[in-house]
């Protein structure tokens, strides 16, 4: 359904954003962050699925400064590049300015329509921060992203944000959950699965479809909220 096409970021790059056109009546406009595998046919699904609910999707390749056109499976060899990329290679706040600059984008074709990002993983953190930082965001969905309930635990988010973890996820410590849940943000949703890690890709081994079905239904309900 969508295409990898060439944007322009703040900083002057070109990187690949995988853009996938509203089916119908635009609903509103999404931002879609990758997990640290890069825009896999699994991220570039879920931007078509979206799409196909009536939502313009953009999904930058964050990671094309330091390796363009990365996408690698979930285990072998490509396995440690990606960690390196996202962990010690690529800043953090690159990403949240390539976030930024897909809402930009958003402002400028469709500024009547409410603007909407969703991520997995390392997305799952920077949609969260994301939510805390940008006000022109309407509502957020975090897929368990580790540096939620750690490094950006106490501000709450400026949107409606909902984040999903997964009690048996080995790299999530569940107190840490169990905190952001205390916190009792009036702005966010912390909800918790029965699941592992990413449990909403069918490509991974802690894949837990009744979790992703729930996990999809809320993030189309919040969403739905402001349908215009």
């Amino acid at each position: 359904m969508g295409e990898m096409i060439k944007m322009a970021m703040a900083d002057g790059a070109d990187i690949a954003v995988y853009r996938a056109e509203a089916v119908g009546r635009r609903r509103g406009s999404l931002v879609l962050i990758q997990e640290i595998f890069g825009v896999t046919d699994h991220i570039r699904e879920m931007a078509d699925a979206f799409a196909a609910e009536g939502y313009a999707v953009l999904a930058p390749a964050l990671f094309d400064r330091e390796h363009p056109g990365f996408e690698c499976d979930y285990t072998g060899p490509e396995f440690e590049r990606a960690v390196e990329l996202a962990r010690k290679i690529h800043p953090f706040e690159q990403s949240l300015a390539d976030a930024g600059c897909c809402i930009d984008q958003f402002v400028a074709e469709a500024g009547d329509t409410p603007i909407f990002i969703a991520g997995y993983c390392y997305g799952g953190s920077v949609a969260w921060r994301m939510a805390q930082l940008d006000a022109r965001l309407s509502a957020a969905s975090s897929y368990y992203g580790s540096m939620v309930p750690t490094i950006f635990a106490d501000s709450p988010p400026q949107c409606a944000a909902i984040a999903h973890f997964g009690r048996f996820d080995a790299g999530i410590a569940m107190e840490g959950v169990e905190a952001l849940v205390a916190r009792q943000h009036p702005t966010a949703q912390i909800f918790v699965y029965e699941a592992g890690h990413g449990f909403n890709s069918d490509r991974r081994k802690d894949y837990h479809e009744p979790s992703a079905d729930l996990a999809w239904e809320r993030t189309l309900g919040l969403f739905g909220v402001f349908d215009r």
